[in-house]
């Protein structure tokens, strides 16, 4: 069994070091904004809105590759021995995706595992060119569905039906973010049109017995972020998250950073975090992190 912690659920354009975005932002000439990092109660749109600014420093391969590599070491240097790494290469726009996804895994270089995003709103045809460049590079283990639904969105979720099943039949893991301050019926459709193995944030997931128990059921892993859904304003305080109310229900779920440098964690300040809660004691955060080294992705 693996030991150390666990941090299945880390983006790479929101876990840049604070030294390298000052780096970056000098050799690019981009101003730092102030108002950079996450703050409680902003909302899930102010918090998508920071990105913009993260990924304006990491256009290029070698910029990709560095903080893949940065990355890496951070996480080793805090306790985690199990990591996986996503970002959505169609959002690095100076150089092709498939150079942009194979200067990360150089970056990783084994380290951790890959996964490649499409987001919410995107055409099937980006989530198909996802699963193309996964299907021959083993680094990359899984693909994921991030970001959340907006009303102008012309695609949805069982749009990329047929790119998570070509994805699941190619033994590449399935990731989606659902839940995250909406409706439980969201997770079901994760879990049943695309095929998920994890769900990522999930805090609807107790509103509907039956999503409860398909979750349950089916074995399904959540990846629980506490700093950034307290940030993000889906509950009002990390003492208040619902973990220990899942694993009274027997949900796997695993404790995750989200984003380093927005939310201001590694993953043994997240952990500490969550020994706040009430009904959280070491035998729990040992669970925790033990459904994390069980659900990782392996290809």
């Amino acid at each position: 069994m693996s030991t150390g912690l666990c941090d299945l659920h880390c983006h790479l354009d929101g876990s840049i070091r604070p030294s390298t975005v000052r780096e970056l932002a000098k050799d690019t000439a981009t101003d730092i904004p102030t108002d950079l990092c996450f703050t409680p109660g902003m909302g899930l749109q102010a918090a998508l809105s920071r990105f913009a600014f993260t990924l304006s420093l990491l256009q290029q391969p070698d910029q990709v590759q560095r903080v893949a590599s940065e990355l890496c070491e951070d996480a080793a240097a805090t306790g985690v021995t199990t990591l996986e790494i996503r970002f959505a290469p169609q959002l690095h726009t100076g150089a092709p995706m498939d150079q942009i996804v194979d200067a990360a895994l150089r970056g990783i270089n084994g380290r951790a595992g890959l996964i490649l995003c499409a987001l919410y709103g995107d055409p099937p045809a980006l989530a198909d060119a996802l699963v193309d460049l996964a299907i021959p590079r083993l680094g990359v283990v899984g693909i994921d569905l991030a970001g959340g639904p907006a009303p102008h969105h012309r695609w949805g979720m069982s749009d990329l039906q047929p790119a998570f099943q070509r994805a699941r039949g190619n033994g590449i893991g399935r990731t989606v973010h659902a839940g995250e301050g909406r409706p439980a019926s969201e997770i079901r459709m994760a879990v049943e049109l695309l095929h998920a193995q994890r769900i990522g944030h999930g805090l609807s997931v107790l509103d509907d017995p039956e999503v409860t128990d398909l979750v349950r059921d089916r074995g399904i892993t959540i990846e629980a972020c506490p700093t950034s859904n307290w940030q993000v304003g889906v509950i009002p305080s990390i003492e208040a998250h619902p973990l220990p109310l899942w694993l009274a229900q027997d949900l796997r779920v695993c404790i995750n950073t989200d984003n380093t440098l927005l939310s201001d964690t590694d993953a043994a300040k997240e952990t500490d975090r969550v020994r706040t809660i009430p009904g959280i004691g070491q035998a729990q955060i040992d669970r925790l992190h033990a459904h994390g080294h069980a659900a990782r992705f392996c290809r």
